[in-house]
C-alpha cells in the first residue's frame, strides 16, 4: 500500500494539515461503501468493487479514517470519464474534493474526460475546465408497465453470446465516442443482456446488471435507422424490464434522446437530472450509432 501524501503545498488553509492522500486500493473497498451510504448513495459493495476493477483513483484520509474518494477510468488512448467523487458530509467545505479532482486530471493529462455533476458541483468542475455537453435523466421504480413493441419482419430479440462481444465493444465504442474494449467484457461477467438483429446482423443492444437497490439498465444502443431507432431501443429496453418484473429498476438516459416521455408513461418516476461535462473537448460519437442509457453516471 502507497504512503499517504500530504496535501499539495499551494492549499491555502491550514486544516488540510490533517488530510493527506493516497491511491485507491482493494482494500479499501469497505470504507469507500461506508462512506457512499453515509451521503445516501444506493452502491453496494459489489457496484464499487466493480468500478474500482476497472480504473484507479485516490482517497483522502484524516486520522486514518477515509474521507473521501475519487475514481477514474481510461478509455483507449485519449478518452476518460471520473466519478465516485464523495467527501465525507462532516469534512465538506475543506477544499478536498478539489484536490481529489485534481490529481485525477493530473492522472489523465490532456485525454477527453467526460463526467456527470449536480448543479451544485457544476461551478467548481468549470474552474477545472470542464463544460456541459447535455444532461442524464435518472429513471427507477418498482411497480412498472411492461409494454409491447412490435417488431419489424426480419427483426428478432435473442439473449446475447460471446461470440457477439466484438460487435457490442464496436457499438458501443462508436455510440459512446469512447474505447470500450476494456469496459464491455467485465459488464458482460456480471450482466444478462438481449441483442436486436436484422436480417441476421446484431444492430443493437442492451445490458441488464445488478446494482444499488436492485438492477440497472445500461448501456441500451442501436444503429440509426431513420424513424426505427426509437422503437428499436424501446423494444430492448422492454425486453430487460420484462426480465426483471416486479423489482426495483434504474435506468439513465440522455435528455436530448427523447425517452423519458415513455419511461415515465411506464411508470419509470424521473427521479434526478444531472449535467454531463466534458474536459479538453468532447467525445466524438458516431451519429450513426445511438446510446439511449449510459452504463452509469461514473462509467459514462
Amino acid at each position: 500500500m502507497s504512503t499517504p501524501e500530504p496535501l499539495s503545498a499551494h492549499s491555502k488553509r491550514s486544516t488540510f494539515a490533517t488530510i493527506t492522500l493516497r491511491p485507491f486500493a482493494p482494500d479499501d473497498i469497505a470504507a469507500a461503501h461506508a462512506l457512499s451510504l453515509e451521503v445516501k448513495w444506493p452502491h453496494r459493495a459489489d457496484d464499487w468493487r466493480l468500478v474500482a476493477d476497472a480504473g484507479s483513483g485516490f482517497v483522502a484520509l484524516s486520522e486514518g479514517r477515509i474521507v473521501g474518494t475519487a475514481l477514474c477510468w481510461k478509455f483507449g488512448e485519449h478518452g476518460a470519464s471520473l466519478g465516485m467523487v464523495i467527501v465525507s458530509p462532516d469534512q465538506q467545505g475543506r477544499g478536498i474534493g478539489r484536490e481529489l479532482m485534481e490529481r485525477l486530471l493530473e492522472m489523465l493529462g490532456g485525454r477527453t474526460t467526460v463526467l456527470h455533476a449536480t448543479p451544485a458541483g457544476q461551478p467548481l468542475y468549470e474552474k477545472l475546465g470542464f463544460r456541459a455537453i447535455g444532461t442524464i435523466n435518472q429513471h427507477q421504480a418498482t411497480d412498472f408497465r411492461i409494454p409491447k413493441i412490435v417488431l419489424k419482419p426480419g427483426e428478432q430479440l435473442r439473449q446475447l453470446r460471446a461470440a457477439d462481444t466484438p460487435r457490442l465493444i464496436d457499438l458501443a465504442s462508436r455510440a459512446s465516442g469512447l474505447d470500450r474494449s476494456a469496459l464491455l467484457p467485465a459488464l458482460l461477467d456480471v450482466a444478462q443482456g438481449v441483442a436486436l438483429e436484422r436480417d441476421g446482423e446484431v444492430c443493437g443492444f442492451a445490458l441488464l446488471r445488478p446494482f444499488g437497490r436492485g438492477h440497472a439498465i445500461g448501456p441500451v444502443v442501436v444503429e440509426h435507422a431513420a424513424d426505427e431507432s426509437t422503437r428499436r431501443a424501446q423494444a430492448l429496453i422492454a425486453h430487460c424490464l420484462a426480465a426483471n418484473a416486479g423489482a426495483f429498476t434504474r435506468i439513465d438516459t440522455p435528455g436530448d434522446g427523447g425517452m423519458t416521455p415513455w419511461l415515465e408513461e411506464l411508470g419509470l418516476k424521473r427521479v434526478d437530472t444531472v449535467i454531463k461535462m466534458s474536459r479538453n473537448g468532447a467525445p466524438a460519437g458516431d451519429p450513426s450509432v445511438v446510446q439511449f442509457a449510459i452504463v452509469n453516471q461514473a462509467l459514462g
